[in-house]
């Protein structure tokens, strides 16, 4: 599922902290592709080297048990710009 990046300043410490936490209650595997660049969504690290700024494009791909759920929850932190 691709998503955007709405928040002013981008993917920054704090969202991909709430990111990154949230994906670790999934029992599968999650990615963040970002232009080629694929990444450990369970990572905060690795989502911060994405460097994805406001308006970017990010794909969430899961695979493994509860994967659909794991993706739909995520976007919706998008959505809500993670609050």
């Amino acid at each position: 599922m691709t998503v955007s990046v709405l928040n002013e300043q981008g993917l920054h410490a704090r969202p991909a902290a709430v990111l990154a936490r949230e994906a670790q209650r999934f029992p599968c595997e999650v990615r963040i592709v970002q232009n080629g660049d694929d990444v450990d969504a369970k990572s905060i690290l690795d989502i911060l080297t994405l460097a994805a700024g406001h308006g970017a494009n990010l794909d969430i791909v899961a695979t493994g048990p509860l994967a659909e759920e794991a993706v739909a929850h995520l976007a919706g932190l998008f959505q809500k710009r993670f609050r």
